[in-house]
């Protein structure tokens, strides 16, 4: 029995032996057929000639006539420089954050794949790359920057075409003259002028790390918009380097330490429209998930909504009435309200100074924001003859008190209309319809308008405390011009390929936020504004169309949003650097508002106001509110969202007892002369 089991074990044992032969066997002869092919490859690849890279082609932008408008960038600004010139600090640095093992590959991480590799499998797409230096360079030069198989598969094959025909050195120095570093610098040369304006070979430690830092998201790391970012990149690096072994830690505390000088680009154009132009890239990248490199030097074709007719009366209206107040800034928006089209958009006075885009700047609305409150009474009730004591007034919330004032100190000391309190500003009148109506319903109201700053339910709401963009109050402002249906604010129209692809495409999209009718009766409300004894009288000295809107003042900031059927435009004026708006200033924007409306009225027609259906016109008395009639000695037309209106006449008088109307000036100076 002990025999046959050992036969038995031994044949198995025997059978093992046969079968690890024959998996060697097979595994050698995989090895050398794939050793084969790899040499085939290869030889394959040193031979075929890299084809022409793609140095890049300039991106289109056209107008709302489809007219060109500018070119971004006119062709990617570059000014190659030679390896031999490029501080040891700043390749180090680029090796130690891209590829510290590029001088040990053949264009490929090992380690990197594995772990993307992993990654991609969990997440079934691919979502991670591995990327060296070489791929980077095999990429930027011929391929576009999208996640997918086929394009990892050129990429690779690339690659090695790359390491075959070229050197490190050789791959390093197109690598570091073709990335993009943000703000039109495409290379490290080109970037050390944008950014410290001095030659690459100039630069110290710091600044080397600073800029290596930018490539991974040239929007994201902008020195310009998000410092704070792009030096904490700087540190990482600076970091990297010395657990590499590169610098001394001493070293890079000293570079961490070291302040940095940044500089505005050498080169700013002079063209119209500069702040729109840099809108719509942001746009294009933040928005649309586009890269930046691709939308500046991507030969894409940029169709947009900019009127350029209106961008030259804009830009001339704020340079001419800013001439005399040379520290002032202002930003100008104006849209088509009932599509959402950006026709005009003014980021400050001059953009070579300051490429800063107030529009989107943050700031207290001041009583601008008050039209949203009343949009709110007005669903909870109130009429335009609603009635409110225009006096001092101490209001309590909780254990707090509030006391809003008047502007210089002027009260009413009677009670106001809705329509009287919009036209004067009345601050009294605002804060108790907040009480009357709760403080969450102008809070709610803000959010149905598409107000997204950060807003709080407490009494200063109604006056406009709270900062807030001239962006976010336009699209705000569309609601009441358009019918009660808000606007979503667009520049691009769309954006098509060099190949002829059109990958964004864009549709004007509305959000009902109130009926026609609270539409219409806002709207006619805010046109007091413009009247005789209206805050914003002035402007009917420059443009006599039908017209509402609504100012706005607070101690820095002077605002005036107004619209037509056709056109809304805001204006807003102040200082950048916290400094008072004197009463005087404020005003200005009434007189960049005007001179605009009027140049663009000479082209552009405006229209007037329609009814809609659910408002009534009621003649009324102005002092009792009541219907009128032959016993009314004052009477006045206005209106109302139909079954809202007064219906009660006014009460008959004796006439004995009713006081006769005091006569003119007029008629009292023609009886004191005689006449």
């Amino acid at each position: 029995m002990k025999s046959d089991s050992y036969s038995i074990d031994n044949l198995s044992w025997w059978r093992r032996l046969r079968q690890i032969k024959y998996l060697f066997r097979l595994i050698l002869v995989f090895g050398v057929f794939c050793s084969a092919f790899l040499l085939v490859l290869v030889l394959y690849l040193k031979s075929k000639p890299l084809p022409p890279p793609d140095i890049g082609a300039s991106s289109m932008i056209y107008d709302d006539q489809d007219k060109l408008m500018d070119r971004i960038d006119n062709g990617e600004l570059r000014e190659p420089v030679h390896l031999s010139k490029i501080p040891t600090a700043l390749i180090q640095a680029t090796l130690a954050v891209e590829d510290k093992n590029f001088y040990h590959h053949f264009g490929f991480s090992i380690k990197g794949i594995l772990r993307a590799s992993l990654a991609n499998l969990k997440a079934g797409r691919v979502t991670q790359g591995a990327s060296t230096i070489t791929q980077q360079l095999a990429r930027n030069l011929y391929l576009t920057h999208d996640r997918t198989w086929s394009r990892k598969i050129k990429e690779a094959l690339l690659t090695v075409q790359l390491e075959l025909h070229y050197s490190k050195a050789e791959i390093l120095e197109m690598y570091l003259n073709k990335i993009y570093y943000g703000n039109g610098a495409y290379g490290i040369n080109r970037a050390a002028q944008v950014y410290f304006h001095q030659p690459v070979e100039k630069l110290s430690l710091a600044q080397c790390a600073f800029l290596v830092g930018i490539p991974r998201g040239p929007a994201y790391y902008s020195p310009y918009e998000h410092f704070h970012r792009a030096k904490e990149r700087q540190q990482i690096i600076l970091r990297l380097m010395a657990e590499n072994h590169m610098i001394t830690k001493q070293s890079a505390k000293q570079a961490i330490q070291a302040k940095l000088a940044i500089v505005s680009p050498t080169k700013l154009e002079s063209q119209k429209g500069n702040y729109f132009r840099d809108y719509v890239i942001r746009t294009a990248v933040n928005q649309y998930g586009l890269d930046e490199s691709w939308v500046r030097s991507g030969g894409l074709k940029i169709y947009t909504t900019l009127n350029q007719e209106m961008q030259k009366d804009a830009e001339k209206a704020v340079s001419t009435s800013l001439k005399n107040h040379p520290d002032l800034q202002s930003s100008l928006l104006s849209v088509d309200p009932k599509t959402g089209h950006i026709k005009a958009m003014v980021g400050g006075r001059k953009y070579q100074s300051s490429p800063y885009n107030r529009v989107f700047a943050q700031r207290q609305p001041g009583s601008s924001f008050k039209p949203i409150l009343y949009l709110s009474a007005l669903e909870h009730g109130f009429t335009p003859i609603t009635k409110i004591m225009s006096q001092p007034t101490t209001f309590t919330y909780g254990n707090n008190v509030y006391q809003p004032k008047n502007y210089q100190q002027n009260y009413a000391n009677r009670p106001i209309t809705l329509r009287e309190a919009i036209a004067k500003s009345d601050n009294i009148y605002a804060v108790t319809t907040q009480f009357q109506i709760g403080m969450d319903k102008e809070l709610e109201m803000a959010k149905r308008l598409g107000i997204t700053s950060d807003l709080s339910a407490t009494p200063s709401l109604a006056l406009g405390s709270y900062p807030v963009t001239p962006f976010e109050m336009t699209g705000a402002y569309t609601a009441f011009a358009a019918n009660g249906k808000r606007q979503a604010l667009f520049g691009i129209r769309k954006i098509v390929t060099s190949d002829g692809v059109t990958i964004v495409s864009n549709e004007p999209k509305s959000t009902p936020v109130t009926t026609p009718a609270n539409a219409f009766l806002l709207t006619n409300l805010l046109s007091s504004v413009f009247q005789s004894g209206g805050t914003g009288h002035r402007v009917k000295q420059m443009f006599s169309g039908a017209i509402a809107g609504k100012t706005g003042t607070t101690n820095r900031d002077g605002w005036l949003i107004g619209y037509n059927p056709n056109l809304l435009t805001t204006v807003w004026v102040g200082y950048d650097k916290g400094r008072a708006l004197p009463h005087d200033e404020a005003k200005l924007s009434q007189y960049i508002w005007g001179r605009y409306m009027r140049n663009v009225s000479s082209y552009h027609p405006l229209g007037m106001f329609s009814i809609p259906a659910g408002v009534k016109a009621v003649y009324i008395d102005e002092q009792s509110g009541y219907v009128a009639n032959e016993n009314c000695p004052q009477k006045t037309m206005e209106y109302f969202v139909d079954g809202t209106e007064p219906t009660i006449p006014c009460p008959s008088q004796n006439p004995i007892d009713q006081p006769s109307p005091s006569p003119s000036i007029v008629k009292q100076i023609a009886r004191w002369l005689g006449f």
